[in-house]
């Protein structure tokens, strides 16, 4: 799924698919890391976090089942 490039130090990128509800994300380090399922809310709340780092850790990263997809 395409990636949109994120300011962040913690995140470089995030990618949605709202049908599968799947949310990918491209840590800084270069691992992506792909959760689901995420609801669209709450991907909508990532982009608008002040520090989206801090939301993912808080919100998205123990919450969701995931899996290292590269």
């Amino acid at each position: 799924m395409p990636r949109i490039p994120i300011e962040s130090s913690a995140v470089s990128s995030v990618g949605y698919d709202p049908r599968a509800k799947a949310l990918d994300i491209e840590y800084a380090g270069g691992a992506v890391y792909r959760y689901a399922p995420v609801p669209d809310r709450v991907v909508r709340q990532l982009l608008r976090a002040p520090s989206k780092g801090r939301f993912v850790n808080a919100r998205i990263r123990d919450a969701y089942p995931f899996r290292r997809i590269a």
